[in-house]
C-alpha cells in the first residue's frame, strides 16, 4: 500500500452539519436549539459542573486528602541484603534490627524479591513476597511467617 492509494474506510468521513440553511435541511430557522431558553441564545448554556442551582458534586465532596489510619506499614527488606549472614544463619526482626538491616521495626518486616540470595538461610519474617518465598526455598532455605 502506497499513500497514494490511501482511502478513508467506510463510515468514517462524516460530514458537518449546517444549521439554519432552510427548512429542508432540517435543521433551519431556530437550527435545533428550539424556542428561546438559556440554551437557545449565543453565547448562552451553564458551565460545566452546573446541576441546576443544587449544589455541585465538586462541592458536596471533602476537600483534603484521607489518611487511613489502620494502615499496616512494614520495615522492608531485599534479598541481596540477607546475603550478609553467614549460611544457616537464622534470620529474625530482632536480628535484622540488631544488624543495621533495617531501621525500624514499624508492624513487622516484610521480605522482597529483589537481588539474588546465595546463602542458606532460615527467614522470619510478618510478610514474603512470593518471588522471595521462591528464591529463599531455590536457594535451600527455611521461610516462616511470625
Amino acid at each position: 500500500m502506497k499513500l497514494h492509494e490511501l482511502k478513508p474506510e467506510k463510515g468514517t468521513r462524516k460530514t458537518r452539519n449546517r444549521v439554519g440553511r432552510g427548512m429542508s435541511s432540517g435543521n433551519g430557522k431556530t437550527s435545533g436549539r428550539g424556542h428561546k431558553g438559556q440554551k437557545a441564545r449565543s453565547g448562552g448554556g451553564v458551565r460545566p459542573g452546573f446541576e441546576g442551582g443544587q449544589m455541585p458534586l465538586f462541592q458536596r465532596l471533602p476537600k483534603r486528602g484521607f489518611t487511613n489510619i489502620h494502615r499496616k506499614e512494614y520495615a522492608i527488606i531485599n534479598l541481596e541484603t540477607l546475603n550478609r549472614f553467614e549460611d544457616g544463619t537464622e534470620v529474625t526482626p530482632e536480628l535484622l534490627l540488631e544488624t543495621g538491616a533495617v531501621s525500624k521495626l514499624k508492624t513487622g518486616v516484610k521480605v522482597l524479591g529483589k537481588g539474588n540470595l546465595e546463602k542458606k538461610l532460615t527467614v522470619k519474617a510478618h510478610k514474603f513476597s512470593a518471588s522471595a518465598k521462591e528464591a529463599i526455598e531455590a536457594a535451600g532455605g527455611q521461610t516462616e511467617v511470625i
